[in-house]
């Protein structure tokens, strides 16, 4: 088994480039003019990633080697691949996990990143049916390129660039190195560090490679994700963040994405283009393979097929989508199929005709949280406190719910942008849907208390989103391990105290720690404590809450929910 540590890079990795992506995906979706105008390929990029993070969650534990944990990663992105850029995003992890895969490989002079981003650049190119430069294939390719040069020569970063020309970077270079790599990672930080500058001035040059970047006066949309995805590397590794990306290609010498979007023009779909995109999952033979490239390649364009050992995932747009389907069926067994018209996720907002009525989709962290949103009339999505919620488990919980118009309620953090990206996909069925920026469970209760359907939707939002303003938030949990807080150093054990998201109270009591943190909300004021009580919580804790606010504050009247949520003995709101 290969060493805990090189597997935890990975697996921090995974997080911090699904985290890139997040805030990345509406700046990626706005750069998205080729292949086809759909304004989904931050989207894409964001769901295959966290079908990859999803299945290392599921399947790797602590002890986890690098080979297994590479490889659940790939299958992950495999199976969860969305659109073009997200199916040439998994062969991307194919290649990656091929080479981290191998015996005895260690990450720690750099020589296998470089190995790894050859092979993902390799196997992009050789999985996409027609190859096109300007794209991401480019990128990841120069990406390859510069992660070579730096293995091959680890003193390159340390020598005098004297061309005119490149003083700009030379002033980026000493800027980014002055916390430069040492110890034993230093070969893989300077690797690192030298695929995510090649990535960014590849992808300056992709307006002048591709026409239509040209036009749209864009880089590439795929390509601009490839690079979020490497300087979330370089950042794990040294915790760098990357420089601000220039607003314009050229302004500055160090590369970055441009951000002017594109017109109306730009996303009118092409006469010439076929009318959809057709992608499945197949379980066939690998023999069969080369038989299909060559029926879908007569059907249509943007052809890729990645996947290996029986499985494979299929894209392809073409006019014929029963005739793509069918080829996939010619040669094993197709599933998880979807066609979606390309002149309407070009721009039409006419889909969706049979859509509906308005529905609530609220995240709840305990099976008597979702019971209240659902008494409520909300949509639930279970989501237990600690597990970071999907997409899928979102666009799920919507199921066969025809609303023309959806509420996201994330009450969290963490969920925000998963429901963003939630959001985007319900918009491209033709719904209206708005994400109030719920950070907690009692937000979540607050908003859907004045939720009112026979309202215009967005009075709806507004009120909604004012309650949940109103609604500040705390808990109370117990310390798992020792650790820095804004209130100290915390030991396991230790209840803390959690006010508006920070750990702001340490004690030993749990009775203590939830009487100061209602105190310090009710500071500012409040007509109403809500106390949710967790699995574990026993009855006296909530009640000796609301006897204190009784006897403290008049005023104040208190309701208690069971919420079930792990972790947290309970979840406190002030109105």
């Amino acid at each position: 088994m290969q060493p805990v540590a090189d597997a935890d890079i990975v697996r921090r990795w995974c997080r911090a480039g699904l985290d890139g992506l997040a805030a990345a995906r509406e700046e990626i979706d706005a750069l998205n003019v080729y292949p086809v105008p759909d304004g989904d390929t931050g989207t894409n990029l964001f769901l295959t990633m966290e079908a990859a993070c999803a299945a290392v969650d599921a399947e790797c534990g602590p002890d986890t080697g690098l080979r297994e944990v590479a490889e659940a990663m790939a299958r992950g992105a495999l199976m969860g691949a969305r659109g073009n850029s997200g199916i040439i995003l998994a062969q991307m992890l194919r290649g990656v996990a091929d080479v981290l895969s191998r015996p005895g490989t260690s990450l720690a002079d750099g020589a296998a990143l470089a190995d790894a981003l050859e092979r993902a650049s390799d196997s992009a190119y050789a999985a996409v049916q027609e190859p096109v430069e300007g794209t991401i294939l480019s990128v990841a390719r120069a990406a390859a390129a510069g992660a070579r040069a730096s293995q091959n020569d680890a003193r390159s970063d340390e020598r005098e660039n004297h061309d005119a020309g490149a003083r700009e970077e030379a002033r980026t270079r000493r800027h980014e190195d002055r916390l430069g790599p040492s110890g034993p990672l230093a070969g893989l930080s300077r690797v690192a560090l030298a695929a995510a500058r090649s990535a960014r001035a590849a992808l300056a040059e992709t307006p002048n490679q591709l026409e239509v970047l040209r036009h749209a006066g864009v880089v590439d949309a795929g390509g601009r994700g490839l690079t979020v995805l490497l300087d979330a590397f370089d950042t794990v590794l040294t915790g760098r963040r990357p420089l601000p990306a220039p607003r314009r290609v050229g302004e500055h010498h160090v590369p970055g994405p441009a951000v002017s979007r594109p017109t109306d023009a730009d996303r009118t779909t092409d006469a010439r283009s076929p009318a959809y995109e057709v992608m499945y999952l197949l379980d066939a033979p690998d023999a069969e393979i080369p038989s299909l490239r060559s029926e879908l390649a007569k059907l249509g364009d943007s052809l890729v097929v990645i996947g290996g050992d029986g499985e494979w995932n299929v894209h392809v747009h073409a006019d014929d989508a029963g005739a793509a389907i069918e080829a996939g069926l010619a040669v094993g067994r197709p599933h998880r199929i979807s066609v979606n018209h390309l002149a309407e996720a070009a721009g039409s907002d006419a889909g969706g005709s049979d859509l509906s009525g308005r529905a609530v989709v609220a995240f709840a962290a305990g099976p008597g949280l979702a019971e209240l949103f659902a008494s409520a009339g909300a949509v639930v999505a279970p989501t237990p406190t600690g597990h970071r919620p999907s997409t899928s488990e979102i666009l799920a919980a919507v199921g066969d719910v025809r609303a023309a118009e959806v509420v996201i309620l994330p009450n969290e953090r963490d969920a925000i942008p998963v429901a963003e990206a939630a959001a985007a996909e319900l918009r491209g069925d033709g719904r209206r849907v708005a994400i109030l920026p719920t950070a907690a469970q009692v937000q979540g209760l607050a908003a859907v208390a004045v939720h009112e359907p026979g309202r215009p939707f967005d009075a709806d939002v507004v009120a909604m989103t004012t309650a949940a303003a109103h609604a500040r938030h705390g808990a109370v949990t117990i310390a798992a391990r020792e650790a820095v807080t804004m209130a100290g150093i915390c030991r396991p054990g230790d209840v803390l105290g959690v006010v508006e998201g920070d750990f702001a109270v340490i004690g030993s009591d749990l009775l203590e720690v939830a009487i100061e943190v209602v105190s310090r909300m009710l500071a500012a004021g409040g007509e109403l404590v809500t106390v949710v009580t967790g699995a574990d919580a026993e009855e006296a804790l909530a009640d000796g809450v609301q006897a204190w606010v009784r006897k403290t504050y008049l005023e104040a009247d208190t309701v208690i929910y069971d919420g079930g949520q792990p972790r947290y003995p309970l979840l406190l709101g002030v109105e």
